[in-house]
């Protein structure tokens, strides 16, 4: 049986539970959720699993150090422990990325050049050449992490963010990260029992991560490079390996996932990321102004989407929120519609009671997907039926 290790996967804010949830379901051991990360145990094999598999991870890392520091000189002196010739080689460009929260050390920046001296010191002690920093595109890039004087050193296996997919080559104003659009829909708790509409659908990332996940479609299986396949330890048949299993858990589309959108340019843009994906059997697209539309079936729908606002593109609030609530109330009944936003005070004209509200960030604002239970008839007879 191979070696277990722990790692650590990095989410965003809101996102913990959902992916404590997927990495249990995935098969790790001792997963544990923190602030903006879970930890877990799995071996190298789990490692590349999480990553290609891991909808609302952010980046996958490997410590390798924990320790307490006051001092740059403790700093130094912990980071020169590891022995780093073990890691890397000579040969190998790195790069380190840094994030502080800490009385004791106030920059980043200072904080990964003094661990670049250790690192950088300790080659030349033993080999009199040190490695190369690539800040672009390193062989290996190591994270630092300090909480006061709480640090963790770690190896990042993932490279770039794990929301950079490799399907998305064409944005519109404000695009969705594809982590945030996964986690939106997991939080609506749709996983393709019913037809699914995005009827503001922009680049259709939601659409996309959507049909992924009713498929089981591993979101990362387009990527063409992980971090880890820098590493000593790369093992390629055994990533090939655990490609292939996951490939062949995919399913067939039972379902109807279709996006609207106003602008044709905008929808050239959403069809070349959807075929990109290999998606374009599974989600239709259509030039429609979702105000103007109406329900086309009766039976169930779940509407999802990201609606502008004024952080965004300009709107007349109280207007434009009112025509949502009257569309979903005039042209779709029998649906269940969730919407994120940060313009809270539009929640208040959309004239339905949200059943649930979930506070999440996207990027740097405070947002709310909100749900809206769209009855046919009374409410009483929906139930009933």
């Amino acid at each position: 049986m191979s070696e277990q290790f722990n790692m650590v996967a990095k989410t965003i804010f809101g996102y913990e539970e959902l992916l404590e949830k997927e990495l249990i379901a995935l098969g790790a051991a001792d997963v544990a959720k923190g602030k903006r990360m879970v930890s877990f145990k799995g071996d190298l094999g789990f490692l590349y699993k999480a990553n290609l598999a891991c909808r609302t991870a952010i980046k996958i890392l490997k410590p390798i150090l924990q320790f307490s520091a006051f001092t740059e000189k403790s700093l130094y002196d912990n980071v020169q422990s590891i022995d780093w010739s073990k890691v890397f080689n000579l040969h190998q460009t790195f790069a380190i990325d840094a994030t502080v929260h800490s009385e004791f050390f106030n920059h980043s920046l200072f904080v990964s050049q003094k661990v670049k001296d250790a690192i950088v010191d300790q080659f030349r002690d033993k080999y009199n050449e040190r490695p190369s920093v690539d800040l672009k595109t390193p062989d290996i890039r190591i994270n630092v992490y300090i909480n006061e004087h709480e640090v963790s050193i770690a190896l990042d296996s993932s490279g770039d963010s794990l929301n950079k997919r490799g399907y998305r080559a064409e944005t519109n104003v404000a695009p969705m990260n594809e982590v945030l659009a996964a986690g939106l829909v997991m939080f609506s708790d749709w996983h393709g029992q019913c037809d699914f509409l995005d009827p503001m659908c922009g680049s259709g990332t939601i659409l996309i991560e959507a049909a992924m996940i009713a498929q089981n479609i591993p979101p990362n299986r387009h990527r063409k490079y992980f971090a880890f396949m820098k590493w000593n330890d790369w093992n390629e048949t055994l990533f090939a390996q655990i490609k292939e299993n996951l490939l062949k858990k995919i399913k067939p589309m039972e379902v109807k996932i279709t996006g609207y959108d106003k602008d044709q340019s905008v929808i050239e843009k959403a069809l070349n990321n959807i075929k990109l994906a290999g998606l374009e059997k599974s989600i239709a697209i259509k030039q429609m102004n979702f105000f103007q539309s109406k329900k086309e079936t009766e039976t169930p729908l779940h509407i999802l989407f990201n609606p502008p606002y004024n952080e965004r593109i300009d709107i007349e609030t109280e207007t434009f929120y009112k025509t949502i609530g009257d569309t979903f109330k005039k042209n779709y009944p029998g649906t269940t519609a969730w919407f994120i936003t940060a313009n809270l005070e539009g929640l208040k004209y959309i004239g339905l009671k949200a059943s649930r509200k979930i506070v999440v960030a996207n990027g740097q604002l405070e947002a709310r997907l909100a749900k809206y239970e769209i009855y046919a008839g009374t409410k009483r007879i929906f139930l009933r039926e």
